[in-house]
């Protein structure tokens, strides 16, 4: 029977996503991988993450890869660098580059080896492009962060797939099926708990892989839709 697994938030720790699957998941070209995003930025090792999905699809491994939003903080931060020109010979600053560095892209730029973000290079930033903002499975949605079930096609709000942190879930509006997520970190007690209890309609996956000063955090989390069976790998990069 083939297995689905799905991973999170995975944040530039590449030894401990290539340890999850290679030894804990050990999937058949049978199987399928779903990612739900957040692969760059905090970690040390970014670029070698995108590298090895890269590799896992050329292996023709089944994967499928969303987006999240921190390949979305680099892309918006890339084109503003883009167009941005100086006036009287004073280079305006650019807003979504700093936010971006904040909250990680330094460590993502490290590890591609740059100093200037128009040198990144076009093959990841296209990769990044293509990923997908959802995936419907037999009985749940999968999707970064969430859905904006304010509006009567919850489908067309791609901003918040990638950013909502609080919603009510309008069951009828997704089929009554479960949403899977990652983008905000959850301890691991609590995964478990949602994992178990059918009585909620969302299950986070999301366990803060580099938060590995906090307790009950800091590890890199696999679910299996049709057993939810679930592995836990701890971080090996930090």
């Amino acid at each position: 029977m083939r297995e689905h697994w799905v991973i999170p938030d995975i944040h530039g720790c590449a030894k401990t996503l290539q340890a999850l699957i290679e030894d804990l998941i050990q999937p058949s070209k049978h199987d399928w991988l779903y990612f739900l995003g957040d692969y760059i930025d905090r970690g040390p090792s970014s670029k070698e993450v995108i590298d090895y999905i890269i590799y896992l699809q050329r292996e023709q491994y089944n994967i499928r890869t969303l987006m999240g939003n921190h390949e979305d903080f680099l892309l918006k931060a890339f084109e503003e660098e883009a167009k941005l020109k100086s006036f009287m010979g004073i280079r305006r600053k650019n807003r979504k580059k700093e936010e971006w560095f904040f909250h990680g892209g330094k460590e993502t730029m490290k590890s591609f080896k740059l100093t200037h973000l128009k040198e990144f290079p076009a093959e990841y930033l296209e990769w990044m492009k293509n990923l997908e903002y959802f995936i419907e499975h037999d009985n749940f949605y999968l999707v970064h962060a969430g859905f904006n079930f304010k509006l009567e096609n919850p489908f067309k709000d791609k901003d918040s797939m990638l950013w909502i942190r609080e919603y009510d879930i309008d069951l009828d509006k997704i089929g009554n099926k479960r949403i899977i997520h990652g983008h905000v970190p959850v301890s691991l007690e609590f995964i478990d708990l949602s994992i178990k209890n059918k009585n909620y309609r969302f299950i986070d996956l999301d366990n803060g892989s580099y938060m590995i000063k906090r307790e009950g955090f800091g590890n890199l989390v696999a679910l299996e839709l049709k057993s939810m069976e679930y592995k836990v790998q701890f971080n090996l990069d930090l």
